[in-house]
């Protein structure tokens, strides 16, 4: 409800640093409530899509590669307008699994070492349009090894099933 919120302007708003209105291809960015936007080293930053038919990365094909595009390239030049950190500076990233299911990007200081931002959950935007462009179909089709705590309900699943 928090993301819809924010979309809607019912939450937040005041906090939105950039908007692109499409509502296929557009997006929110907002500061991620871990940054106090005091200082810039650990600078962190969520673009929230305006569908709600996009759950993960999973859910990606190459329809969708205008909208992460769009969220790339004006992500990167809001936060070099608004707080001068230029796009070379930053991590861009998606989780695999994600925290909650609608899609969403992280934009992250290259210097800050961010929860998540590890090889192991996080897939660089840049590379996940890549993929799409060569496979409309790569994260339908990908593995994708991701790591879980022993306290997650999944890792109980999985165990359960005797797939750990």
């Amino acid at each position: 409800q928090w993301v819809y919120n924010i979309l809607e302007k019912k939450a937040e708003a005041d906090r939105i640093v950039f908007e692109n209105k499409d509502p296929s291809n557009g997006f929110v960015l907002v500061p991620d409530l871990k940054w106090n936007q005091n200082q810039l080293e650990d600078l962190y930053l969520i673009a929230l899509v305006h569908r709600r038919d996009i759950k993960s990365l999973r859910d990606l094909t190459a329809e969708h590669l205008q909208l992460l595009r769009n969220i790339l390239q004006e992500g990167k030049e809001a936060i070099v307008k608004r707080f001068g950190v230029p796009g070379s500076q930053l991590r861009i990233y998606l989780h695999y699994q994600p925290s909650y299911h609608h899609l969403h990007v992280h934009f992250t200081a290259l210097g800050y070492d961010a929860p998540g931002s590890s090889v192991e959950r996080a897939h660089l935007l840049a590379d996940v349009i890549d993929n799409l462009a060569m496979d409309s179909t790569f994260y339908q089709k990908r593995a994708l090894t991701f790591p879980l705590r022993a306290d997650e309900p999944l890792f109980k699943k999985f165990q359960e099933a005797g797939k750990v």
